[in-house]
């Protein structure tokens, strides 16, 4: 019961509109006071400056750095046309350029919302441009920008990672398969809705000169994913130095072609303190949080009560779903990661769930509340420049959404598929 209260109290803060930092901490403050553990609230300094040093965390802010210079430095330009010279012809048209671009974008990022706001605004004025209708283009646009935090490098992963101990690099890995899957999955769903509604298509089909110019002219940008990963994998730098590699990776690509200025860097490392900042002083209420989870037992009673009814594998991974997924209609995804993980993390390993895989089940869970009214924060980073209304994106999304889901359980009741490339270069756990 006590597991009920505490998150029915958060929920209803939740509600009433209170700031998602605020009644993280307010919950943990009043459930201290009442269970009569009062002189325990001299440790929420302690514990919100322990939540926010770890060297894993490092990665973040630099990762959103990196996202914010590459949306100012000109590189989704030449990201969007090599991807347009490559399925701009095929069903769908620009559509399907808009799903590559960000499945290439995503190997520099790591970002939902970066890669919503940034490529998404030229994704978006070029399907407008071409005859899509401003609410399908915006819808798309929301959709294939959750394809970024699934393959490497990923904001969830870094953060799952700092939380669990799980390896980043192993969970960078593990997410390749799931983000490919989710394109795919995402083309084959505008295949048919172009198909129904007609959606125009490039009628001319780049030769492989023009498409060998385009791949010439994003050559460096393509590169960063490889820097990236391959400097990982060959020990050449941990995945939170990896997050700094590309962050002057990407200054010198926007210098290199002109587009990235001086001036402009105050106000793009400005943006990117005030994103951070928000984003660790919720991990910082989180632990104290999560420190109240732990402290009252919450983890033991539920594992108790699951294994009394019989719960298997399978069940339990259908209910964490249904929770994350109903979480996710009302809060932010990296909150929901910090909240939940703590009463998860011992139930996954009890039911001898794989912790790597498990990340990618819960990155891919929360990118599906990214995309879900009311609190869909891509809906909402898409419609600041769309300007089309949060209804009409939630009735176009559920195509999407659907593919994303159902790729999500494949993911999640067959694990070595997440596990594949992790296991072949790293070996097994």
């Amino acid at each position: 019961m006590l597991t009920l209260y505490i998150f029915g109290v958060l929920i209803f803060f939740l509600l009433i509109n209170v700031p998602v930092v605020v009644a993280i901490g307010l919950t943990s403050v009043i459930f201290f006071i009442g269970l009569g553990d009062a002189r325990l609230l001299a440790m929420l300094p302690h514990r919100m400056y322990y939540g926010t040093t770890g060297f894993t965390l490092l990665a973040i802010p630099f990762f959103i750095l990196a996202g914010n210079l590459m949306n100012t430095g000109g590189i989704t330009d030449r990201i969007f046309r090599f991807a347009r010279a490559m399925v701009g012809h095929i069903s769908g048209g620009i559509g399907q350029v808009n799903i590559v671009a960000s499945v290439i974008f995503s190997g520099m990022s790591g970002s939902a919302v970066a890669d919503a706001a940034g490529l998404g605004q030229i994704e978006h004025k070029a399907m407008v441009d071409q005859g899509y209708d401003p609410a399908d283009s915006a819808t798309l646009v929301a959709a294939s920008s959750v394809i970024g935090p699934v393959i490497p490098p990923s904001i969830p992963f870094v953060l799952y990672g700092s939380i669990t101990s799980v390896s980043v690099a192993r969970l960078f890995l593990a997410g390749f398969i799931p983000g490919i899957l989710m394109s795919i999955g995402m083309m084959v769903a505008l295949g048919i809705l172009a198909k129904r509604r007609n959606y125009p298509r490039d009628e001319h089909k780049a030769t492989i000169r023009e498409r060998f110019s385009a791949f010439n002219g994003a050559f460096w940008p393509l590169m960063a994913p490889v820097i990236i990963v391959g400097g990982i994998m060959t020990g050449f730098f941990t995945p939170t130095e990896a997050s700094v590699v590309v962050c002057v990776y990407a200054a010198l690509l926007g210098f290199y072609y002109k587009d990235l200025k001086l001036k402009a860097i105050p106000d793009i490392v400005y943006k990117s303190i005030s994103q951070s900042v928000s984003l660790l002083f919720i991990i910082a209420a989180a632990n104290f949080f999560g420190w109240l989870i732990i402290h009252q037992k919450i983890p033991d009673a539920v594992i108790s009560t699951l294994v009394s009814f019989g719960a298997t594998q399978s069940i339990v991974m259908w209910i964490i779903i249904g929770i994350v997924l109903t979480m996710g209609l009302f809060l932010e995804g990296n909150a929901i990661f910090l909240i939940t993980l703590p009463l998860f993390m011992p139930i996954a390993t009890m039911f001898q769930i794989d912790l790597v895989n498990f990340g990618v089940v819960m990155t891919l869970l929360i990118m599906i509340g990214n995309l879900t009214p009311p609190v869909g924060m891509c809906l909402f980073a898409v419609d600041s420049f769309a300007k089309v209304g949060m209804p009409a994106l939630a009735r176009r999304v559920w195509p999407y959404l659907l593919m994303i889901f159902l790729i999500t359980l494949l993911i999640a009741f067959v694990p070595g598929i997440a596990l594949f490339l992790p296991n072949l270069l790293m070996g097994p756990m």
